[in-house]
């Protein structure tokens, strides 16, 4: 990689700049009050349970369909690992997309996608249509959860952004509570094919909600929200917003600016995952997520066969799953604002300028605590305590189920209830982080750690059945923990290494652009 290509790929905080020239001028950052803020946050966390509810609210069916269509369990398994591709795959497409043409534009297209693919697959019948329309469910719904961290991303900074993430994420770990539940209670009662006619109204309803409620928030298009969108698909009838909010701003002055408006880069997610400056920290997560799911994939299977359970008994032991991951992540929301204004304050403190010349300079003064600003002690410091929990509850996990005969249902139940606190709590910090180092490219760098992390759970679910077949439950889990063990080499060189390698971009571009400034003169 040239000097040329690495400056390309490292994170250009555009967003920042403008906002501290708004910020200069009076303006707020963005005109978006916190009920409305909240708001917001409400429609596009729900926008998010899509991809949860598709994905989850299938897992106690598996047997079921598998003995409708007349195939193996493997193979219905294989369905699971299509629909985790495509998860992974069309947010590198949305995302971008929803960076240039705006956020309301993504969110119709990709409702659309998904509701057409749900009434598809509630009326078919052959196993090669099953898993073409769950890719195709799949591409529909998975762009949701980039798209609404791009929201985020918006009409947030970064004292609050921890907060809001972690509310988001709560709002989409939802289906990981309930869906495995009404899709148990569902095929036991209706079906399998009422999971799919549950999801097809279920998205219609709420695209209509969308169409009305959500407001446009990219910044090249309405800048902090007070600039009036051109597009049609791009303005909202209910529009309130701008009229209600608390936040002072004056409406008869001149708009503030825009963010710089870029072409659709489809490449970009995969630009930025192969970064240095990302593929660290995404791997490693990439990896703990697909063990994550691994035991989830694997848990349908494993209680009915181990422990006789039914499809609605199947669909409550996803309960303890889905509640840690919403609890875990709305706690660490708020310690990440706490970690956030704790590490803020006390670098301010340290950086205050004791020459006379650099006080009177306060713009640069404010550049070079922005340069050196220590975004990683900021923001992982609980990776690997949560690394470390995640393991040892997927170890309970793989050796207590076992021996079923010898230990009560409780305890793996209980083990994944710390799984999906500690899993969720993981990627909440390390979306956070990424929407930080790449602000004006927010739905992108979700769609780069969506790419990975799905791409790495499409193969451990695709195998995770016959390892289990072949060497045990026990065995299977205790080699994805010591995986997971050389996985942390990824936070550490992000924590150790990360800060010096912004600075030395940051230099490079500086360089690059006095030499384009000379070569001008």
């Amino acid at each position: 990689m040239t000097a040329e290509d690495d400056n390309e790929q490292i994170p250009v905080d555009t967003l920042t700049a403008i906002s501290q020239s708004s910020a200069a001028k009076g303006e707020p950052y963005s005109i978006f009050d916190n009920r409305q803020k909240a708001l917001i946050v409400l429609v596009i966390s729900t926008a998010a349970t899509f991809s949860g509810f598709a994905s989850n609210i299938y897992f106690p069916a598996l047997p079921t369909i598998a003995h409708d269509l007349n195939v193996s369990v493997e193979l219905i398994n294989l369905t699971v690992t299509s629909y985790l591709i495509f998860q992974g795959i069309a947010p590198s497409l949305w995302g971008p997309v929803s960076d240039v043409r705006g956020r309301r534009m993504a969110y119709i297209c990709t409702f659309l996608v998904f509701l057409g693919a749900c009434v598809g697959l509630a009326q078919t019948k052959k196993y090669a249509t099953l898993i073409v329309l769950r890719c195709l469910q799949s591409t529909g719904s998975a762009s949701t959860i980039a798209i609404g961290s791009g929201v985020i991303g918006d009409i947030t900074t970064r004292a609050e952004r921890g907060g809001f993430m972690g509310i988001f994420q709560a709002g989409l770990l939802v289906p990981v509570a309930v869906g495995p539940v009404i899709g148990g209670a569902l095929a036991g009662s209706l079906g399998w094919r009422a999971i799919f006619w549950f999801l097809t109204i279920y998205s219609g309803v709420f695209l209509l909600l969308l169409l009305l409620l959500l407001p446009e928030t990219l910044r090249s298009i309405v800048a902090n929200g007070s600039r009036t969108p051109s597009s049609p698909l791009s303005k909202y009838p209910l529009n309130v917003y701008q009229t209600t909010t608390r936040v002072k701003w004056d409406p008869e002055t001149a708009p503030p600016q825009l963010a710089v408006r870029k072409s659709i880069e489809v490449t970009g997610p995969f630009r930025i995952l192969s970064s240095k400056h990302a593929a660290p920290i995404i791997v490693f997560l990439a990896i703990y997520y697909s063990v994550w799911q691994m035991s989830i994939t694997a848990m349908s299977t494993l209680f009915k066969s181990r422990y006789g359970l039914g499809e609605i008994q199947i669909g409550l032991t996803f309960i303890a799953n889905g509640a840690g991951s919403m609890i875990g992540t709305l706690i660490t929301g708020k310690i990440l604002d706490m970690d956030y204004r704790r590490v803020k304050a006390k670098h301010e403190l340290q950086s205050i300028p004791t020459d006379l010349e650099a006080a009177n300079d306060l713009s640069r003064s404010r550049t070079n605590r922005e340069a050196h600003f220590p975004i990683e002690k900021a923001r992982l410091r609980l990776v690997p305590v949560f690394s470390l929990l995640q393991c040892m509850s997927i170890i309970l996990f793989g050796w207590t189920i076992q021996y079923p005969d010898h230990v009560p249902i409780a305890v793996p139940i209980v083990s994944t209830f710390i799984t999906g606190w500690t899993a969720v709590s993981t990627q909440s910090v390390i979306m956070t982080y990424l929407v930080d180092i790449f602000p004006d490219r927010s739905a992108a760098a979700s769609a780069s750690l969506n790419l990975a992390r799905c791409l790495f759970a499409a193969g451990g679910t695709s195998i995770v059945m016959p390892m289990i077949n072949g060497i045990g439950v026990g065995v299977t889990f205790t080699i994805c923990v010591a995986v997971q063990l050389v996985a942390l080499v990824g936070p550490l060189a992000q924590w150790k290494l990360a800060p010096a390698w912004r600075r030395e971009a940051q230099r490079k571009n500086r360089q690059n652009a006095e030499e384009k400034g000379s070569n001008t003169q």
